[in-house]
């Protein structure tokens, strides 16, 4: 736990200012630094299936030390990347980073939680993870209101240490493994491919992702540039989400209890069409209206996180069976690269089209995920279970 907070402090100092780093730090124009972003996470995309299959042979801690490091080195390298063809390589080596880690962090929540308790355990985490990214979004917004290159280039610096101190504390977490049995039959990626099921689950994974990757690479662009706030609001925006999950999660987790983890799903992406229509009206207002009126949508916006994250979490790892959680939970994983891969290009192309085109075609994408998501029951049975936060879950 105080590891993942170390991690996401450092994360959520970066995040909030990506493409503003690089707009600041280099001579690229905003979709150039899209395309870039967009090429290396099409790039480390097979990433997330060599790591599953990693994660099993070697086990899930070993692959979250190793993501650290390569992290580390990455983000190190950003303060030289000046060309578009750097920046690609250097975010593919912190993507690559970024897939041992988190594709490892499933199969660990898994190992050490019981089943029934999954959704408050995933939901605890995302908690933490956010008080980490909350410390690093108020950071963020201080250097964003420097604006000098040396502010810039502290949050790279204190980035990449927070992955070493990442690393340290990991070194005594214990390894989880399970045993095959000697006269099992081998299995590998085939077995994967072939749960149709599970696939479908991916598939609709997919405008979850979309969605949450709104925060990361749409809304500093959209408030600091299209409509023209304050450069202090980014940071606060990323406050707000990350203080509102790291003390709502856990509420949420509980008043979800009883409910139809389907239907949760389909709930976050309809509570993010709201927030998107709040973003498209702030950006009509006056400055100081516009500016609450953002603050209140990025609230709005996380609920839908709050709502979807912990029942995504806990029916894809108890869909997995266990000798291959690795290898499933990497195929899930690469929903993540492949919204990566997507948005960075997708968002700022949309960005440059117009102040409210983005908002009007993310909002189809999430009616259409809602109703997909309400299909999953019929083909995949722990996505009928019910949110529970103790005992064994019950069917729908």
């Amino acid at each position: 736990m105080t590891a993942i907070v170390a991690d996401t402090v450092g994360s959520g100092l970066f995040m909030p200012i990506t493409l503003l780093y690089f707009l600041a730090m280099t001579d690229l124009s905003l979709v150039q630094i899209g395309s870039a972003l967009s090429l290396s996470a099409l790039l480390t995309m097979p990433g997330a299936l060599v790591i599953g299959s990693f994660v099993d042979r070697f086990g899930p801690r070993r692959m979250m030390l190793i993501g650290n490091l390569v992290q580390a080195l990455g983000m190190v390298a950003y303060l030289w990347a000046d060309s578009l063809f750097a920046v690609a390589l250097w975010t593919t080596l912190l993507n690559v980073g970024r897939q041992s880690f988190w594709g490892s962090f499933g199969n660990v929540v898994t190992a050490i939680s019981a089943p029934g308790e999954r959704e408050l355990w995933f939901g605890f985490l995302q908690a933490v993870r956010n008080l980490g990214y909350s410390v690093g979004g108020v950071l963020a917004g201080i250097a964003l209101q420097i604006g000098t290159d040396v502010a810039y280039q502290s949050v790279v610096v204190i980035n990449a240490i927070t992955f070493v101190i990442a690393y340290a504390l990991l070194l005594d977490v214990p390894d989880h493994r399970v045993a095959k049995a000697d006269d099992a039959p081998v299995e590998g990626w085939g077995a994967v491919f072939r749960d149709g099921a599970y696939l479908r689950l991916v598939a609709g994974q997919m405008g979850f992702v979309v969605g949450m990757m709104v925060l990361n690479f749409a809304l500093p662009v959209y408030v600091a540039e299209t409509i023209d706030l304050p450069g202090w609001v980014v940071g606060a925006i990323f406050t707000v989400n990350t203080a509102l999950v790291g003390l709502g999660q856990g509420i949420v987790v509980r008043r979800m209890t009883g409910q139809v983890r389907a239907r949760m799903m389909g709930l976050a992406q309809l509570v993010f069409v709201t927030s998107y229509a709040m973003f498209v009206v702030a950006g009509w207002l006056p400055v100081w209206l516009a500016v609450a009126v953002m603050l209140v949508g990025a609230a709005v916006y996380t609920g839908g996180e709050l709502a979807g994250g912990p029942v995504f979490s806990a029916t894809a790892a108890e869909a997995a069976p266990d000798h291959l959680r690795g290898r499933y939970l990497g195929l899930f994983q690469l929903s993540w690269g492949v919204g990566g891969a997507v948005t960075p290009v997708a968002f700022t192309w949309l960005l440059a089209h117009g102040a409210t085109t983005i908002w009007w075609v993310l909002a189809a994408i999430a009616f259409a995920s809602a109703a997909y998501l309400q299909t999953l029951p019929r083909v995949l049975p722990a996505a009928g279970l019910r949110v529970t936060n103790r005992a064994e879950p019950q069917e729908a």
